[in-house]
């Protein structure tokens, strides 16, 4: 976009500015706001308070760019996976937003109210069809708004509200970076399935405390423990998948639908991931030991393998393999048989595996 800064008296006529009609008469960069004579109702804003104000929404232009471009660089800069970077991602992303936005609408706001003129209008109401003299009447009111608006006339109120604009813009952009990259088949497995360090089977530790988990010490029948993995237990997209509830039955309690192999002294881990739509079923019924989702209410019996009994769930919570290390703690002896969560995530994964052995 070019402009011509001459006056009339240079013969050149100045260039219309994008998204305003073309003016008869070039616009002086400081003159006070033209208004017709005879032009009732309208009363011009006072050119000294015009240009405080013009400054005052410049600045709060420039602060609606340095806050969009922080923004930007906070999206990129703090990343999650554990609960503080989350955190701070959310404050960073979460202030900087919210200062552009404010800033903007104070700009506009300001703008509008010191620098536009007042009205005192009345409503004319016309037939539906316009003749040649309204459309006249509309351009002719048109090009005076655009005048009075100040838009083509205060160059440092529009460039700045196009600096302002900008990051705001690319915004949307950037956040599409969170479509991406497609899971493939990483929601098949869990870390359960990954050893410590030295080859030692992964131990079971309570979710907030991080305290690992001795068979012998979790010995009250129909006690329940919301449990992570040891080693991620601020790591988000693990916990997304490997979240456990440990119940505690008596034997005779155990149904066949339970794998017996798979659980020690009558402990038995599930999936906490609800398998209709993955919200956490962390609801627990003890004297008729059922597992509820709080979200559509699908209901799980415990003591038979998690298998569904009520709800829009399609198959039961998967049970964990069960052990004990050599100090009595319990340790996960495998990662899950079939894919924790939702069915459509298990759809997804033998979808991308066709495609990788494709």
């Amino acid at each position: 976009m070019t402009e011509q800064n001459e006056y009339p008296e240079s013969g050149r006529v100045p260039t219309r500015v994008i998204g305003t009609p073309p003016a008869d008469a070039p616009i002086e960069e400081h003159d006070p706001i033209h208004v017709p004579a005879g032009v009732e109702g309208v009363i011009p804003q006072d050119p000294v308070k015009v240009r405080k104000a013009e400054r005052m929404v410049a600045f709060l232009f420039l602060i609606t760019f340095l806050a969009g471009a922080a923004f930007i660089a906070a999206y990129v800069i703090f990343q999650v996976g554990t609960i503080d970077k989350t955190a701070a991602s959310n404050y960073a992303l979460g202030g900087t937003l919210a200062l552009a936005l404010l800033s903007l609408g104070a700009g506009v706001t300001v703008w509008v109210r010191q620098i536009m003129p007042k009205y005192n209008l009345v409503q004319e109401r016309h037939l539906m069809a316009s003749d040649a003299d309204t459309r006249g009447y509309v351009k002719e009111t048109f090009l005076q708004g655009a005048d009075e608006s100040g838009f083509v006339k205060h160059r440092l109120l529009r460039r700045t509200l196009l600096l302002a604009a900008a990051p705001l813009g690319l915004a949307p952009l950037v956040l599409l970076k969170d479509l991406g990259p497609l899971p493939g088949t990483s929601l098949r497995h869990t870390v359960w399935g990954e050893p410590m360090k030295g080859g030692k089977p992964r131990r079971l530790v309570v979710e907030g405390t991080g305290q690992p988990i001795r068979a012998a010490d979790f010995n009250s029948p129909g006690g329940i423990l919301s449990v992570v993995p040891e080693g991620y237990e601020e790591d988000l997209n693990a916990l997304a998948k490997a979240t456990l509830i440990l119940l505690k039955f008596r034997p005779e309690e155990i149904k066949s639908g339970t794998n017996k192999n798979w659980t020690v002294d009558g402990i038995v881990a599930y999936s906490k991931i609800c398998t209709h739509v993955g919200c956490p079923a962390a609801l627990y019924e003890q004297t008729t030991h059922h597992i509820l989702c709080p979200c559509h209410q699908s209901t799980f019996d415990a003591a038979d393998g998690a298998k569904v009994i009520f709800g829009p769930a399609a198959r039961p919570l998967p049970q964990l393999p069960l052990g004990i290390d050599e100090e009595g703690y319990l340790v996960a002896k495998s990662d899950f048989k079939v894919p924790v969560g939702p069915s459509f995530w298990e759809r997804g994964d033998a979808e991308a595996e066709v495609r990788e052995k494709a």
